[in-house]
């Protein structure tokens, strides 16, 4: 009897796994394993960071690991450029400008780009429109469910 090899993950997978992130400091920051809803991704596709993918190489179905990424291997470094100022009378009652909250704006071309208000002084607001985890170490924890092609 031949046995049956389990797959790895190479370059265009479609992979079927769970995965947490914690910070530097141990508190986790997103898990798929809370609502028991495993990701599901193409290698590739830019769903994940390159510094991401190239952890997730040569690991095979029912494998779990752990990796820690500098912030320049998982969402980079914070960008100045991505910190707008931006007039209070902007923002309304039903979207206040309140330090530490998370708005969606809606860029020229209509998408959308969440960014955190950061600091209001006076009638100017500072909005960072880096990605929250920008600038952070982080920790993956990941358990490979299935891996396809």
């Amino acid at each position: 009897m031949s046995e049956i090899k389990s797959r790895s993950i190479k370059e265009n997978s479609e992979v079927l796994m769970h995965f947490s992130i914690r910070l530097a400091d141990g508190s986790a920051v997103d898990s798929t394993k809370v609502d028991n809803k495993p990701a599901k991704f193409v290698m590739g596709d830019g769903s994940l960071t390159p510094g991401f993918e190239e952890c997730l190489v040569g690991l095979s179905e029912g494998q779990s690991e752990t990796f820690t990424l500098a912030p320049e291997s998982a969402f980079g470094l914070p960008n100045p450029d991505n910190i707008h100022h931006l007039e209070l009378s902007k923002f309304s009652s039903d979207v206040p400008a309140e330090v530490g909250t998370i708005i969606s704006f809606t860029q020229p071309d209509g998408s959308e780009i969440p960014g955190i208000i950061r600091e209001v002084i006076a009638d100017s607001v500072t909005v960072d429109f880096n990605h929250p985890l920008s600038g952070q170490t982080l920790t993956f924890e990941v358990d490979v469910l299935e891996v396809l092609n």
